[in-house]
């Protein structure tokens, strides 16, 4: 299992030194070798930078999400000596750190959107959005592109409950034109998210989705920098697009290559039992593990797994 090098290889110059950035863990699973590898990137980065560390459970995922594994990540991360200064361990000025106890917060922001004009109720299921022949694939999280079918269909969200029996989800309208913005690990980036994910899914019948909810969450929590796994690097124009329409400050994004397998997939399940806990249910000690993360980072001579 390989990573590129997931930090640039000089620090930024003084006048841009982050404040704040966040672990952003998300309880619908034990925490693996993969994510663990991006939160000792980031803290090794904050700590460096002499930057504060904030710790935010993202659970809003409600049915994904397992029994006690919140828990278990903070303890996992702990293990590997990885620590922060605000969480919902700890508490700190930005409380709650925990996604279902924000969600007021997600409702006055999806209320502003709704003001402007910005978001629509949409009943599309997505079987319905990969039928149309109109829909090329997007970004591999999102499926087929949204082609618009619910927008200005509907004039409220009760008439679109009403007129399909359905409970409506709300989308984005995403403007034409180029997103572009400055990755500091992948470089100058541009993407038309209209052309490429269409109209996209801010609140879902169940609540707020990840889009709305990391976007609110980063600006309320004065997060500086956010640096997390290059997957998500297509969501950052959207995220964008959020900020730009509750007019809000972005933070500055650093997307770190995905450590993968010798079959050179992400890192999964079919590689094995790659899973924080059962390396210390094995008696291998932490910072053998650390060790193993940050050679895969470029940060350590390279050194196999099994030697950990």
């Amino acid at each position: 299992m390989s990573a590129p090098s997931g930090l640039p290889s000089q620090p930024p110059p003084a006048s841009q030194v982050p404040s704040r950035t966040r672990l952003a863990p998300s309880p619908t699973g034990a925490l693996h070798l993969g994510n663990a590898r991006t939160f000792l990137l980031t803290w090794l980065w904050a700590r460096n930078a002499g930057a504060g560390v904030t710790l935010r459970m993202e659970d809003i995922d409600s049915p994904r999400v397992k029994p006690g594994a919140a828990r278990e990540a903070l303890f996992d991360l702990r293990w590997l000596g990885i620590d922060w200064d605000e969480g919902p361990d700890l508490g700190g000025a930005f409380a709650p750190y925990t996604q279902t106890e924000r969600l007021a917060r997600y409702e006055e922001a999806l209320a502003k959107l709704r003001a402007r004009g910005l978001i629509y109720p949409c009943v599309c299921t997505r079987k319905e959005i990969e039928a149309s022949a109109s829909a090329p694939h997007g970004p591999e999280d999102d499926g087929a592109r949204y082609p618009g079918t619910c927008r200005g269909r509907f004039a409220t969200a009760d008439d679109a409950r009403k007129l399909s029996g359905r409970e409506p989800a709300w989308r984005f309208l995403a403007r034409e034109g180029p997103v572009s913005f400055d990755d500091l690990f992948a470089g100058a980036q541009s993407h038309d998210v209209s052309r490429s994910v269409g109209d996209f899914v801010v609140a879902r019948a169940q609540g707020p989705a990840y889009q709305l909810a990391v976007v609110v969450d980063d600006a309320a929590m004065g997060i500086s920098h956010v640096i997390r796994g290059d997957d998500l690097l297509s969501s950052t124009p959207r995220q964008l697009l959020l900020y730009e329409a509750l007019g809000l400050a972005p933070p500055a994004f650093l997307h770190v290559p995905l450590v993968v397998g010798k079959d050179g997939l992400r890192l999964a399940k079919r590689h094995g039992d790659t899973r924080v806990s059962s390396y210390r249910e094995r008696g291998v000690k932490p910072e053998r593990l650390v060790g193993l993360l940050a050679s895969w980072s470029g940060l350590l001579p390279r050194v196999q797994e099994t030697s950990a």
